[in-house]
This record gives structure tokens, sequence and C-alpha cells, in this order.
């Protein structure tokens, strides 16, 4: 048995993850969990699943959970370290956390060579050429969650490792569903709240990437995750509405063949995908039925709705630090948004004007990157305080 370790079990990824392992009980054994707000719920999965050890952010989080869990042989542990160790100790790792959270654990388990089932794309997004050095540095083996990024896996030739020239690939594709906004005209985008923007049409997600999706800026971090995913250049890299869900992505070629790989969108079947590899194992996804389906649309983005995405590939674009001061400045409007203290709009106007205040650099290490991030943090609340 493989002994697995979920870092945000409690998250939709997280939850969709157990659900999977539960179907494979006797190949996978649960090493820890890892859950940061829903503490009963975290309960239940420990009682469920009888990990070995739970992590939680702080001592008030252990005792609510020890009290839930009663005499549950259990080792219960909180903060940063915590999570470092269970992410170091399992064979594979689940990186659920959402956010520049995620980033210590999930590097901890890459250094220590773990096959690592990567559902934090802000750590590609911050990270980038440190991430993948690490990766290639240590021996890890890097398994995209994402449906997108699982999707061009699965599509090119030989995963993770193909060569865009020498396996004749031309253009990578994302998918994107355009998310509950996608008609929407700016005077009504102006008005809508946080339940509205976390009502995704497709997919059942947490409500800080629902609200990125309804923003598009989701999609931006997956161009960024892309590139150093697969190492492709970022005018290589295209996106694409398409509202059913269905093509998840695509790899088109040089000789004009377009290979997509379909499905329903549910994420139990990147996970399963990420967990077997290269095996496949049942998921309890539903077989896609194209003929009920019958019409599968796209469309080109509009950059005027969506001017998350342009600067997320503005940011690629121009290097440095950044990708991470994005990250950062979005991380922090997104969380005003869902409290009420900004609107919809201002999302994008903060990220903007924090890209426009901080000058780019070179990150030295990872702890300059961090320092990076808390400063783009900071600029990021004052640019709110200018646009109320």
């Amino acid at each position: 048995m493989e002994s697995i370790t979920i870092l945000g079990a409690t998250g939709s990824i997280g939850t969709s993850t157990l659900e999977v392992i539960a179907r494979h009980s006797t190949r996978y054994r649960l090493h820890a969990l890892t859950g940061r707000r829903r503490i009963e719920l975290l309960a239940e999965q420990c009682v469920n699943f009888r990990p070995a050890r739970a992590v939680v952010p702080d001592g008030v989080a252990a005792a609510r959970l020890r009290q839930l869990v009663g005499t549950l042989p259990l080792q219960i542990d909180c903060g940063p370290e915590a999570l470092c160790e269970v992410a170091e100790e399992a064979q594979i790792v689940m990186a659920a956390i959402v956010g520049a959270a995620g980033l210590p654990s999930v590097l901890a388990a890459v250094r220590r060579g773990r096959r690592v089932l990567l559902a934090n794309k802000e750590a590609l997004v911050m990270g980038g050429q440190f991430f993948v050095d690490a990766v290639n540095a240590h021996g890890a083996t890097l398994l995209p969650i994402d449906s997108e990024h699982n999707a061009i896996f699965q599509c090119m030739p030989r995963g993770r490792d193909a060569s865009m020239a020498a396996d004749g690939v031309d253009r990578i594709v994302l998918t994107a569903s355009g998310g509950p906004f996608r008609q929407l005209t700016q005077e009504k985008l102006a008005h809508v709240t946080p339940d509205e923007a976390c009502a995704h049409p497709n997919w059942v997600m947490g409500r800080k990437i629902s609200v990125d999706s309804a923003t598009m800026m989701n999609k931006g971090l997956e161009l960024i995750e892309a590139r150093w995913l697969f190492d492709v250049p970022a005018d290589r890299i295209d996106v694409l509405i398409h509202p059913q869900s269905v093509i998840h992505s695509m790899v088109s070629y040089v000789d004009g063949s377009v290979i997509a790989q379909l499905g329903n969108p549910d994420m139990r079947t990147p996970i399963a995908h990420a967990l077997a590899y290269p095996e496949r194992i049942e998921a309890g996804v539903r077989p896609l039925d194209l003929a009920q389906i019958a019409t599968l649309q796209f469309e080109t983005p509009d950059l005027q709705r969506f001017p998350c995405l342009r600067l997320a590939r503005e940011a690629l674009s121009s290097g440095g630090s950044s990708a991470a001061i994005l990250n950062a400045a979005n991380e922090v409007a997104v969380e005003a948004f869902l409290t009420g203290t900004i609107g919809f709009l201002a999302i994008a106007r903060t990220v903007e004007a924090t890209l426009n205040a901080l000058s780019a650099e070179t990150p030295r290490s990872i702890d300059h990157l961090f320092e990076i991030d808390a400063a783009a943090r900071r600029q990021a609340h004052r640019e709110m305080e200018s646009l109320r």
C-alpha cells in the first residue's frame, strides 16, 4: 500500500481525493490529513479514514479536533512546520492548500523526492523556476491535478517530459468555462455579489477559486502554471472559452492534428489519473454521453470583460517577480471581495494597480520570494484603500 498525505483535506479537492481513495482502500493508506477552518469535517474524515496524523493551524483547533475524535489513535499537531513534516513523510502528497500558504509544504515534499499531485497552482505561479529546479534537483515526480493541466499532460506525447520541437507540438490550448458572468455587461458586473460569483455553472469548487473563475484570473494563473509545467513559451499557449467544460484542454501538433481530453466536469477524474499514473483506476465518475451533450461551443475570451486574464499574460511576459506580485494582489483582493470590502470590478483594478506600483525583480531565494509576496500584499491593501 502507498502512503498518502492530503494537504488541504477539507477543501473540494481534498474531499474528492478521499472519495477516490475510498474506492481503492487496499491500494492507498492515509498517512496524514490537514485542514484549516472546517475542523468538524476534518474530525469526521479522521474517524472514517484513520490517518496516523492530522495537522491544524493552532492549539485551539488542535484541542477542538481532539475533543471531536475522542480516543481515536491520532497524532494531532499544529503549525507550518508540522505541515512540512507530514508532506515529507508520505510517498504521495496531494497538494491542495489554496494560495501562497501551500508553497512551503509542497516544496518540502519536492525536496524529499516525493510524488506530488499538484492542485496548488500558486506554487508554480509564485515559485516558477525555483520550483521547477527543485523538482529536477531532487528527483520528485510532479503530476498536475488541475483539470486543464492534467488534460494537457494526457495529450502530450510524453507527459511533462515532452519537448515541443522534438515531438511536433505546436501549441497548447487551455479551455475555460467562462464562469458565471461570461455574458454579463460591465454595468451588471459592478453589482454582482460573492454568492453569485461562487455559483459556478459546471464545477463544484471552493470560494476563492470560484471567484478566480468568475474573473478568469484562474485561467491566467493556469496559463503561468502551464508555462512552467510543460516548459512552453507564453506565446504558444492559447485560452479558449468552452462553456460546456467537456473538453478540458487540447494540444495542437505541427501536422494539423489536435488531441483533446474529454470528460464530465468532475475533479475525481484527474485525481484518479494522477494517483494511479501510469495505470487507470475507477473514479466514480459517470461516463460521458456526447449524444446527450450534442453541441460543443467555443469562443475567444473578451479581455474587456476579463482584464485579469490580460494581466496574467502581461505578468508572465514581464518575468521576474511579476507573477508572484500578481498572485499576492489577487489573493488580497479576492478575500476583500468575499468579505464585502470591495466590489467585483475592484479585484482587477487592485491587481493592476499593485503591478504598476511595484518593480519586478529577480527572486534570489524562496525567502526573498516570500518577502516580495508580503510587500505585494501590503501594496494591494494600500491600493484598495485608494479605490474606495
